[in-house]
C-alpha cells in the first residue's frame, strides 16, 4: 500500500528546525547516545557468513565497548564483552582471525573455550574454589536476521519483532517484502569500507532524503528520474522509486545488471526501495542485488561505515563483472559521505548554534530527531555551546 504524505495544513510552517549544532559535537552528548542508543538497542554488527568455520572470531566496536563475536564447535554463533574476566585485558586485539579450540588472554593467560566458559589459568587447580562458569566471559544478547549477527547489550532487550523487523515494515508495508528477497541466502560481492569524518546523525539525516539529489547524485538520478523532484523514496510507506524507462539494470551507466532475484514479487521489479534500521542500518533493495550499509560511530565527527553488496550465489560463483553494478551505489556513498564531512564542521559554527532547518521534502527527518531526542537525556548546560 502507498501511502501520500498529507497536505501540510495553513498553519504548518514550510521550514522546521532541526537539531542544534551541539548535538553533532559535543563529547558528553555523543557519550549518551552511546549509552542509551547503541548500547541499549539492537545493533547490527557482521554478517554470519564471515565467521564461516567453527574457532572464527571477529570483534567490534559497540557504543564504548568492545564485542567478541564467535563459532563454536558446534557452529553456533556467540558473542561476549572482549574482555577477559582475570584483570580486564582486551582478550581478542585483533579485528578477526580463527582460533582453533579456545580463546587465551595475552596478558596473564586466562583461558576460554568457544562458549565462553574459564577452562584454564596459570595454577588454577590451585584455586578449586572458582565458579568456572561465573568467571568466564560477558554474554552478549545476539539474533540472527538478514544472515547478520544482531547484537544487544541492554540487561533487558527491546523487542527485536518491534524495533528491527517492525521498523523495515513500517518502511515497506509488512515484513514478507523484504523476505522475498531472500537476505540471508545471497552471497558477498564486495565490501567496501567508508571512514567518515562526520556525526553518525548527519549521515542518517542524508540517507533519508533526497533534496541533495539532483545535485550531487548524477548517476543515481539518471537510473531512478523521480529523485531529481527531491522526494525520497522512504518519504513514502511502500514506495519503490521506479527505474528511468531506458535503464536496464542498477547500474552505473544504467546497463544489464544480473537476473532478478528469485522470489520477489512483480511490483518490486525495477524498483529501489531504501530503508533506515535505527540506529545504524540503511538497507538498499533492487531486483538483482541487496545492498547493506552498517554504520560504526566512532566519536562525535567520526563514524566508519561498512557497505555490502550481496547477489545470488550463482552470481558470485561464476565470477561475473560486478564493477558496474558496485560503482553506482559506490559513488553515491562517496558523494553523500563528501556531503557530510563538508558539512561537520559547520555544526560548530554559531550559525548553527540554533540547527538548520528542513523543507517540506525532508519533514519526516523530523521524525528521525524526535526519535534520538526522546531516548537521549537532554544534554547539560556545559555541553551546550
Amino acid at each position: 500500500m502507498t501511502v501520500a504524505p498529507e497536505s501540510p495544513a495553513a498553519t504548518t510552517p514550510s521550514l522546521l528546525a532541526t537539531l542544534p549544532g551541539h548535538w553533532y559535537t559535543a563529547p558528553g552528548i555523543f557519550r549518551r547516545e552511546q549509552e542509551h542508543l547503541f548500547e541499549a538497542m539492537w545493533f547490527c554488527a557482521v554478517r554470519g557468513a564471515d565467521l564461516d568455520r567453527p574457532g572464527a572470531f571477529r570483534t567490534v566496536r559497540i557504543g564504548r565497548e568492545s564485542v567478541l563475536i564467535t563459532r563454536n564447535r558446534r557452529g553456533e554463533l556467540r558473542a561476549f564483552l572482549n574482555i577477559c574476566r582475570h584483570r580486564g585485558a582486551r582478550l581478542c586485539t585483533e579485528e578477526s582471525g580463527t582460533v582453533r579450540r579456545s580463546l587465551q588472554c595475552p596478558y596473564h593467560a586466562w583461558t576460554y573455550d568457544l562458549d565462553g566458559r574459564l577452562t584454564a589459568a596459570p595454577n588454577l587447580s590451585k584455586m578449586p574454589d572458582i565458579d568456572r562458569v561465573e568467571r568466564g566471559l560477558v554474554p552478549v544478547r545476539l539474533r540472527e536476521w538478514l544472515g547478520y549477527v544482531w547484537l544487544c547489550l541492554a540487561e533487558e532487550p527491546p523487542s527485536f519483532e518491534e524495533t528491527v523487523i517492525g521498523a523495515v515494515a513500517d518502511r515497506l508495508g509488512d515484513a514478507a517484502s523484504v523476505e522475498r528477497y531472500g537476505v540471508a541466502g545471497l552471497a558477498l560481492g564486495r565490501r567496501i569500507s567508508y571512514d567518515v569524518r562526520a556525526n553518525w546523525k548527519l549521515i542518517v539525516e542524508n540517507f533519508m532524503e533526497c533534496y541533495h539529489c539532483a545535485t550531487i547524485h548524477p548517476e543515481l538520478t539518471e537510473v531512478l528520474p523521480e529523485f531529481a523532484d527531491g522526494l525520497a523514496a522512504q518519504y513514502f510507506v511502500g514506495h519503490g522509486a521506479e527505474f528511468a524507462e531506458e535503464a536496464r539494470g542498477f547500474t552505473v551507466d544504467g546497463s544489464e545488471g544480473f537476473g532478478r532475484i528469485a522470489g520477489i514479487a512483480e511490483e518490486q521489479d525495477r524498483r529501489y526501495y531504501a530503508i533506515t534500521v535505527r540506529p545504524q542500518v540503511f538497507l538498499n533493495l533492487v531486483p538483482d542485488h541487496v545492498i547493506m550499509h552498517r554504520m560504526f560511530p566512532l566519536a562525535p565527527d567520526r563514524t566508519l561505515v561498512e557497505c555490502d553488496w550481496l547477489y545470488a550465489p550463482e552470481v558470485v560463483a561464476s565470477e561475473r563483472d560486478l564493477s558496474k553494478s558496485v560503482e553506482l551505489f559506490h559513488r553515491v556513498n562517496a558523494q553523500d559521505f563528501d556531503a557530510c564531512e563538508r558539512t561537520q564542521p559547520a555544526m560548530d559554527s554559531r550559525a548553527y548554534r540554533d540547527g538548520g532547518v528542513l523543507v517540506p521534502s525532508e519533514h519526516h527527518i523530523g521524525t528521525f530527531h524526535r526519535w534520538v531526542t526522546d531516548h537521549v537525556p537532554s544534554p547539560d548546560a556545559e555541553e551546550c555551546p
